[in-house]
């Protein structure tokens, strides 16, 4: 066989395959039997949800593209307000080196105080009781200095931030377990 041959076999085969996997197995069914408000395709492709007694849904092919920007931006800014809830941020034993985890919400917090010139925070290290208390405090200024550092790399002016730190003076969790000192290797930002 010739290329050309196997060519016009191969898009037979293809054919025959998209026809079985297409064909209707004969059942109907009548509308609304789905028990659904929810349509499922509307006949531009596109998908409308109906949420109350007037038919008047709304629909996805008939959004425009600045809708869909508008309402990307709308979700975005409620994600961001989100992540700012979270204002404390916790520290491996004996280091200031922020997580992975907490570097999205800090942006979130350095692109708000950027939008906010008016707006100050308060920056507080502090550190788990092991230790003498001078190493202590200087770990807490450590780690109090790395988120500094982080915000105004992502946006937030330094006349926005103040640093201090507590060291192993103001403990989040009572006890010398692992689990407390977890939650005391901490710095916390308090938004004035």
């Amino acid at each position: 066989m010739n290329v050309s041959a196997h060519h016009k076999l191969f898009a037979m085969v293809v054919s025959l395959g998209l026809i079985a996997g297409c064909s209707s197995t004969g059942e109907t069914t009548e509308d609304g039997a789905y028990g659904s408000d929810v349509s499922a395709v509307d006949q531009e492709g596109g998908s409308t949800v109906y949420g109350g007694d007037d038919d008047g849904g709304v629909s996805s092919s008939e959004m425009s593209e600045e809708q869909r920007r508008e309402a990307e931006a709308r979700a975005a800014r409620a994600e961001e307000a989100a992540m700012r809830e979270i204002t404390t941020f916790y520290f491996d034993f004996d280091t200031s080196e922020i997580k992975t985890e907490a570097r999205d919400v800090l942006v979130a917090h350095a692109r708000f105080l950027q939008a906010n010139p008016g707006q100050n925070v308060r920056i507080e290290g502090h550190a788990d009781e092991r230790g003498t208390k001078e190493y202590n405090l200087a770990l807490g200024e450590r780690r109090a200095n790395a988120i500094e550092r982080f915000l105004i790399v992502n946006g937030a002016s330094r006349g926005q931030t103040e640093t201090i730190s507590y060291g192993e003076e103001k403990p989040a969790v009572m006890g010398s377990s692992e689990s407390a000192w977890a939650q005391n290797r901490r710095v916390e930002l308090v938004f004035q």
